[in-house]
């Protein structure tokens, strides 16, 4: 099922999802102002001929998403090329299972991106690569050697763990969001090749491997 303008505009609009965050604001807009945004990034959205429709698939409990949503906002107030409309992962079902990570996983957050007649460019889901890399080598470190975590299998979610061993996953996780925040993996990388005919052709973004902002749209 496509997305239709009359579906896209039933989402929030980003100062709307911001009034309505019961969980973790402060934080969220703590991550805007700090975020630094590379001139070329900004330059690049700017000079789109029109501008493009951006969705988004959230939830105001998600570590990743109060990490990358301010990413995409602070560049679409920078740009004023980014329609932006923000949709609740759980009261959105019909939209998130459209996007599931790996085929299965109701993984946020996501981003879809359409031209003015709502033809899909391209999306993106959850997390750059290098950071989900980092985050399994830190979650295997610490299966490893924290006590807390010995009768916890791995992947369980926090909301079934003992409460130590979710004590202990939340400092981890704490401490592992404040050493990356500042790194390049913090900061948008939206470069892009060429225009032809009005239309974004495949371009030679940076790999999402460098950066928690990375688009391949293809017309």
């Amino acid at each position: 099922m496509s997305i239709t303008r009359e579906r896209f505009e039933q989402g929030m609009t980003p100062d709307a999802y911001r009034a309505q965050m019961a969980m973790n604001r402060e934080r969220f807009e703590e991550n805007e102002r700090m975020l630094e945004l590379a001139p070329e990034d900004v330059a690049f959205f700017a000079q789109l001929p029109q501008p493009l429709n951006a969705l988004v698939i959230t939830e105001d409990w998600c570590g990743d998403a109060i990490a990358n949503v301010p990413v995409l906002l602070k560049l679409a107030a920078a740009s004023g090329k980014l329609n932006v409309r923000i949709f609740l992962r759980d009261q959105n079902l019909d939209i998130m299972d459209q996007y599931l990570n790996q085929g299965e996983h109701r993984s946020i957050p996501v981003f879809v991106f359409f031209d003015e007649d709502f033809r899909e460019l391209g999306h993106w889901i959850e997390r750059p690569t290098q950071i989900s890399a980092l985050m399994g080598k830190m979650m295997a470190e610490l299966y490893a050697t924290e006590p807390a975590l010995a009768d916890v299998a791995p992947g369980t979610s926090p909301g079934q763990m003992p409460e130590a061993a979710r004590g202990v996953m939340q400092q981890a996780f704490g401490k592992f969001r404040a050493e990356h925040r500042t790194t390049p993996t913090a900061r948008s990388c939206a470069s892009c090749a060429s225009w032809f005919s009005g239309r974004i052709q495949e371009s030679e973004f940076r790999s999402q491997e460098s950066c928690a902002l990375t688009y391949r749209i293809i017309a």
